[in-house]
């Protein structure tokens, strides 16, 4: 059951935002995404930030606890730190999470879990809402091959997350624990055993998802990746799921990878969400990161209404309002959902009074 709506959105629940942006409103950000660090101690042959060169940059800690105390009472309500590269290797990210929340907004980790130490997990756990490791496989082997990194640090991501299901457990934290594999060729024999140890060492979910290509990215090995015939593999990972454990195979976002289409034209979702790199510069997309039109502005030298109302966002927005192709973006764009949604809310089908 994905009872967090992965294979989906939770848009739905944003009533008042979604009629400002009806009424005309300019509205602020529900969810960012925010790059910690833009090194990673990885380089993952399936990486869609390569492009960013992993540089060794991190935020400056004092200047974004300024803008995350501003951005919780402009509306912002969530964030998930990931992004270009290894949260976990800003060594302040403990505070960084413990500021976010005390800000009123909802903080998550996606990351590789190698660091996610004992010590570091009991810092993290009472402040994130979730922390779901990237893995791409269910032996050493094929983990090293994908993750490019040491065989060992395959047991390191699962002695973490066992250490960190245990003090979650035994602290009563709600802090839900989940893992994400990037569904490929090399790893398609391995996914029901990923599941199965990630069930016995506790957490929440396992979600398996399809590869999206990033434009920019370097890597070009699995854009011709299909999946027509792993849907077979539903029945046999939903024998898996327990009471307390589920297998997220998002089937939705694999059909829209197979058969790539749109039925929007205009990318709505900019206005609900953005971006922060590690370097501190503010983007309207991922997929667009170091593009000028995209770019709005930066925290370093300014707070984060003036960029946001600033000229730089109101051009884009104009830009992709009245001229840029949505159906030419990534397929599978993680606003791909919440677009539809507002696309069919502007543009709702005849008989629509007959609920």
């Amino acid at each position: 059951m994905d009872k967090y709506r992965i294979d989906s959105h939770k848009l739905i629940y944003h009533v008042g935002r979604v009629n400002d942006w009806l009424a005309g409103k300019d509205i602020y950000p529900i969810y960012a995404e925010v790059s910690p660090s833009g090194t990673c101690n990885h380089r993952c042959t399936f990486c869609g930030t390569d492009f960013m060169e992993y540089k060794r940059r991190f935020l400056d800690v004092g200047i974004f606890k300024e803008r995350l105390t501003e951005m919780g009472a402009l509306g912002l309500k969530s964030i998930m730190y990931a992004g270009e590269g290894e949260p976990l290797l800003h060594k302040q990210i403990d505070g960084i999470i413990a500021h976010t929340k005390a800000s009123g907004i909802d903080s998550a980790l996606t990351t590789n879990g190698v660091l996610l130490k004992e010590d570091l997990a009991e810092k993290l756990l009472p402040d994130v809402s979730w922390i779901k490791v990237s893995i791409a496989a269910g032996t050493e082997e094929t983990y090293s091959k994908l993750h490019r990194a040491n065989s060992r640090d395959f047991q390191k991501v699962m002695a973490n997350m066992a250490a960190a299901a245990k003090i979650r457990d035994d602290r009563g934290y709600s802090c839900a624990l989940g893992m994400q594999l990037l569904l490929l060729p090399e790893n398609r024999d391995e996914v029901a055993l990923l599941a199965r140890q990630a069930r016995d060492i506790g957490l929440d979910y396992l979600v398996v998802k399809p590869y999206s290509q990033h434009p920019k990215s370097k890597t070009r090995i699995y854009k011709d990746v299909t999946y027509a015939e792993d849907m077979k593999l539903k029945g046999t990972l939903d024998e898996l799921s327990t009471k307390d454990f589920s297998v997220i195979f998002r089937v939705e976002t694999m059909k829209k990878w197979d058969n790539a289409s749109r039925d929007y034209k205009r990318c709505q979702a900019l206005r609900f969400w953005t971006y922060i790199d590690a370097g501190g510069h503010v983007w309207g997309c991922s997929m667009f990161m170091n593009d000028e039109a995209f770019y709005y502005g930066d925290i370093n030298t300014s707070t984060f209404r003036e960029i946001w109302e600033g000229e730089k966002r109101m051009a884009l927005l104009k830009h992709v309002e009245k001229k840029m192709d949505a159906t030419k973006c990534r397929v599978n764009c993680r606003m791909d959902a919440i677009n539809r949604y507002l696309w069919e809310l502007k543009h709702p089908a005849e008989h629509v009074n007959f609920i």
